[in-house]
């Protein structure tokens, strides 16, 4: 992809495009734990259109590196084919290992072909681990106020995104799944929707975080919950006890276990294309 440099008003920026579908820009917003971010900006959109913008942070893998998790979910975990894929449906497979059945694959472009994917924008910020810093919980509650107060609003500068909790989501892979859960707890009124994808954490953590949604819901109304995971993945059993804790609480979600394990190929080849298409979808 072409590539190239830009500066406007402190925050830099390199540029990479997939002509008339998107754009990915790299761009630097200072913050205590991080700086950069990558956002895919749609270009396939009528004149004046506006998108969601979904926040998606990354797994432990890419945490060391500010650079390598920031580009990560487009050139690792098949957000770029994804995202094309969608845009020019039907979905088919490419791998020969089953992360699709047939019955889940017609079911998506079933949907597709009666409501075309929308598109979105999507920032994609390193994440770091804290694993070794003292205070995590500040230090996660710092993280999450540099993406609300830096990350979204610079989004929606650089892309043509729709405002408001119904058009903001925040997602996480791995690592970055319960991160994502923290954060939408401590910013309930920015985000309408939050998920994991193959979400990182113990099923005794799900009653707490259950009891702190159905808190968030009762008073800034209904949110979307999305819990991803697969048949291989060791943390299924905590997405689904989730799932049932929130049922529990009459807070609606969707838990969607699919075949495959816990890696990058099973992202690039289904779990990314089911989280955008939840994003794309959920009301």
């Amino acid at each position: 992809m072409a590539a190239g440099a830009a500066f406007c008003g402190g925050v830099y920026g390199r540029a990479s495009a997939a002509p008339a579908t998107y754009e990915v820009k790299a761009l630097t917003v200072k913050g205590k734990h991080a700086s950069r971010f990558d956002l895919l900006i749609p270009k396939h959109l009528a004149k004046d259109a506006r998108v969601r913008l979904l926040v998606a942070l990354h797994g432990l893998g890419e945490s060391h590196d500010p650079e390598l998790g920031a580009k990560a979910w487009v050139d690792r975990y098949g957000l770029a084919s994804s995202y094309l894929r969608l845009m020019s449906p039907p979905i088919t497979k490419t791998a020969k290992r089953g992360d699709w059945t047939d019955e889940r694959l017609a079911e998506v472009n079933a949907s597709l072909k009666k409501r075309p994917f929308a598109g979105m924008a999507i920032a994609c910020p390193f994440t770091p681990s804290f694993k070794d810093v003292a205070d995590r919980a500040k230090a996660l509650r710092e993280y999450g106020e540099w993406l609300v107060q830096d990350v979204v609003p610079l989004a929606r500068k650089e892309a043509p995104c729709a405002t408001g909790p119904a058009n903001t989501a925040i997602d996480g892979c791995s690592m970055g799944g319960p991160f994502a859960l923290d954060v939408f707890l401590a910013h309930p009124d920015v985000f309408g929707a939050v998920g994991t994808v193959q979400g990182a954490f113990g099923p005794q953590r799900a009653p707490k975080y259950a009891e702190s949604i159905a808190e968030a819901v009762t008073k800034h109304g209904a949110r979307s919950v999305h819990l991803l995971s697969s048949e291989g993945d060791k943390f299924k059993d905590s997405a689904k006890a989730l799932g049932a804790e929130l049922t529990k609480r009459s807070v609606t979600n969707q838990v969607r276990i699919i075949p495959g394990p816990h890696d990058q190929p099973w992202l690039r080849e289904a779990g990314t294309i089911e989280m955008l298409l939840f994003h794309d979808r959920r009301t």
